[in-house]
């Protein structure tokens, strides 16, 4: 009984170690490699946009498992092999109200939560916070809104030193190799973020998979979107609209950090108060000298009698 009970515990780690690589990969906002299905991504946003593709997904597959085994009876059954003969007619007024109404229903039916998840993608009251996001030729300029915050994100040094060495590099050496940048976007868990985008020069487009949105950043226009990322993490992304030579060096990276994390962080970025400068002291009145303030003696008289002389 002990042996069978060791047996058991052993193969019960076993399937544990063998489960734990799959449920990583499985909550894990990256694309993998041969990675067949949409990830389900690290916020709201993301989340509505997986539940929409698998609604649409699942009602795909049962159409096509429909279609195809009526197909393949109709094959089988009705084969010339067998002495089937093709029916003959030219009109069924039924069976054209039947294919023209199922399938409007069908389309409802998949519309319908489609357009309720693609409006909250587009909701931003409530917001608990703004950055706003610029795009550059060929950077990124985030301003956290009403917190004094401000500072430019670039392609980081290494990579651009790999890519200008011509030196090829590899995904083991270089995992990151144009997806890192010097200064990263860090936000907050647990929080509406609300981004307002736009771009100083040409089109770019802010792009993050794992948020589960893309949005454009146009010159002279200010777009809006939000996030409210569950999971902490560092996720990647690029600028996903062709705005130049450099287009493909505009690597983004956003840091997600609990809220204490972040006030830590943002408190540390904020600029020092400046010092206030002391109150000048009062002017004091000066003593008057002696003599000073009599009245002077009036040379008219001296002058009126040199006159007379």
């Amino acid at each position: 009984m002990t042996q069978a009970n060791g047996y058991w515990k052993r193969l019960m780690a076993a399937c544990a170690l063998l489960a734990a690589p799959a449920l990583a990969w499985a909550q894990s906002a990256d694309p993998k490699p041969w990675q067949l299905n949409m990830g389900r991504g690290v916020t709201a946003s993301s989340q509505h946009a997986y539940d929409a593709h698998m609604i649409a997904l699942w009602v795909c597959i049962v159409i096509g498992i429909i279609v195809f085994a009526a197909m393949g009876y109709a094959m089988f059954k009705f084969r010339k092999s067998r002495g089937a003969v093709a029916a003959q007619f030219s009109h069924n007024t039924t069976a054209e109200i039947i294919w023209t109404v199922i399938p409007v229903l069908i389309l409802i039916v998949m519309a319908w939560p489609a357009t309720a998840k693609l409006i909250a993608m587009y909701d931003t009251r409530d917001s608990q916070m703004t950055v706003k996001i610029t795009g550059y030729q060929w950077m990124w300029k985030y301003e956290y809104l009403g917190e004094g915050v401000s500072f430019t994100s670039r392609l980081d040094r290494e990579s651009d030193r790999i890519r200008q060495s011509g030196q090829v590099p590899d995904y083991k050496s270089h995992p990151n190799y144009l997806l890192d940048v010097d200064n990263e976007l860090v936000l907050p868990i647990d929080t509406k973020i609300r981004f307002v985008i736009t771009a100083d020069d040409v089109i770019h487009a802010w792009w993050v998979p794992a948020l589960g949105w893309k949005q454009d950043a146009i010159p002279g226009i200010i777009n809006e979107a939000w996030t409210d990322i569950k999971v902490p993490g560092v996720y990647r992304g690029q600028c996903a609209e062709l705005c130049g030579k450099d287009h493909g060096f505009m690597p983004i990276v956003v840091r997600a950090v609990p809220k204490a994390e972040f006030e830590q962080w943002l408190a540390a970025r904020k600029p020092a108060p400046a010092a206030a400068e002391p109150a000048p002291a009062p002017a004091t009145e000066a003593a008057p000298a002696e003599g000073e303030g009599e009245a002077a003696p009036s040379s008219e008289p001296a002058a009126a009698d040199a006159a007379q002389a």
